[in-house]
């Protein structure tokens, strides 16, 4: 049968089999993992579709060989450890995307008694997925809003702050200490406004929205903080601070990006920029406000 085929399919069939056996395995090991019982019994059905899927595919490929990509497997298993499971299966669902795209380009050359199978294939991969996220409601996706509104808050504030110190304090020590008291004063700011806005109609706790933005304000303080009290130098210190910035932004984009299906490097360039706007023009206020007072501390 296969010498009557495209070699196109065959190819395809054979990376598609290997693609789709590999899923099979982190969907299962996921399911291992997980103590919610629906949960585990969704992740053990996806993983039992792209078992059916595998079988398809290797019946235009049955010499194929294919393994379960056991560290790809452990890694996915981590992120789901670290960042939950909603992010983890939207991560998949990328991966997902790609297949289904190969699978139309050879589309044409599926037999035509194989194609309601194949057709049936399709729409199962495409719901399969979104229909368990809809079923997850993790607290860790709930305020991810108010996470990152701590964090990008934090991030172009005390960043700004550091940048305006250049031209006043003369120790590195002291810059850094201004950053986390000021950092201490916003999130307790940031969490107050965001327990009042949580409690306008959010469908969580009001008590723990102030908290997820309080704390990971403070958390940010504190780590671009870091920099002046590791070094004298204090343009050292700014570059450091400013690159730790734009690390935290970059991560806590990504996530959001995959959470909510935007698109990754808009949503990071404008708050990069926003971030080194912020910090040019304290950093020239700065300095023009200590050399007309002659303003010099430590």
């Amino acid at each position: 049968m296969q010498e009557t085929l495209n070699p196109e399919l065959v190819k395809l069939a054979a990376e598609s089999a290997q693609d789709e056996y590999a899923d099979r395995s982190v969907y299962l090991a996921l399911a291992r993992r997980e103590n919610n019982p629906t949960f585990k019994k969704a992740l053990e059905n996806i993983g039992n579709g792209e078992q059916s899927h595998y079988e398809f595919w290797k019946t235009y490929a049955p010499d194929a060989k294919v393994s379960a990509k056991r560290l790809r497997m452990y890694v996915i298993v981590l992120l789901r450890l670290i960042l939950g499971l909603t992010f983890t299966l939207k991560l998949l669902e990328r991966h997902e995307g790609k297949l289904h795209e190969r699978y139309k380009r050879i589309a044409e050359s599926i037999p035509p008694a194989d194609m309601a199978r194949f057709q049936s294939m399709m729409e199962s991969e495409e719901s399969q997925e979104d229909l368990l996220i809809g079923e997850i409601k993790e607290n860790r996706v709930k305020y991810m809003s108010f996470i990152v509104l701590g964090l990008a808050d934090a991030v172009v504030e005390i960043s700004g702050i550091h940048a305006g110190s250049l031209g006043i304090y003369g120790k590195t020590e002291l810059a850094g200490l201004a950053g986390i008291i000021a950092g201490l004063a916003a999130s307790i700011a940031m969490a107050s406004a965001a327990y009042a806005q949580a409690k306008q109609g959010f469908e969580g706790s009001a008590k723990w929205s102030a908290i997820y933005t309080g704390v990971s304000y403070m958390i940010t303080a504190v780590l671009l903080a870091l920099p002046y009290f590791l070094t004298g130098n204090m343009a050292g210190a700014l570059g450091t601070s400013l690159v730790i910035g734009v690390v935290l932004v970059a991560a806590m984009t990504f996530y959001d990006t995959v959470i909510s299906g935007r698109h990754f490097i808009r949503q990071f360039a404008e708050i990069a920029g926003i971030i080194m706007a912020a910090s040019l023009a304290l950093f020239i206020i700065g300095t023009v406000v200590g050399q007309v007072l002659g303003i010099r501390i430590g």
